[in-house]
């Protein structure tokens, strides 16, 4: 899990603004993720944490870019990242409880708020990504990107056998 931990009890009681562009943070994560995903524009994070008693408000909001292959074409494009959040986070119930982000320490309370980053920063990435919504991909025979232009390969006519269903017409 790609982790930045703030300790709470460091945060003053009206809250604070922390800002994070460490774009190594978010290389080693793709690494650790064996993600298809290089740096764009840098990813700027902007974090309010406001702490509470039994956890804390966090705001905040990530900007930026990466560069990812399109699914269909497999072109390199690059994609905006833009998310808000606003969340509350609580202490974990029972030690070693795994979804909670603020753990108790020897130090304190303390807030994972790279996990939360970075789980906003997937949720951002597209599903399948397109450079375009018209994107053509390529060719299944020849592999010839179908953006740049056709190909000169012949175009399959299905199976000759059912050739007689090609004009069928339905009627309502």
């Amino acid at each position: 899990m790609s982790e930045i931990w703030i300790t709470l009890n460091d945060v003053p009681e009206e809250g604070q603004e922390f800002v994070f562009e460490d774009q190594d943070f978010w290389v080693k994560a793709w690494k650790n993720y064996n993600m298809e995903v290089r740096e764009g524009a840098p990813l700027v994070s902007e974090v309010y944490v406001l702490p509470q008693g039994d956890g804390c408000l966090v705001r905040g909001r990530t900007t930026g870019s990466v560069t990812i292959a399109c699914d269909r074409c497999t072109a390199d494009y690059r994609h905006e990242i833009s998310t808000e959040f606003e969340e509350f986070e609580q202490v974990a119930e029972a030690a070693g409880e795994d979804d909670s982000l603020v753990v108790r320490t020897k130090d304190g309370l303390k807030l994972n708020i790279g996990a939360l980053l970075w789980e906003y920063f997937v949720m951002a990435l597209p599903v399948k990504p397109l450079c375009r919504k018209d994107c053509k991909g390529l060719c299944d025979k020849c592999g010839a990107d179908l953006n740049k232009g056709g190909c000169e390969c012949k175009k399959d006519e299905g199976d000759p056998r059912l050739a007689v269903f090609r004009n069928l017409k339905i009627k309502n």
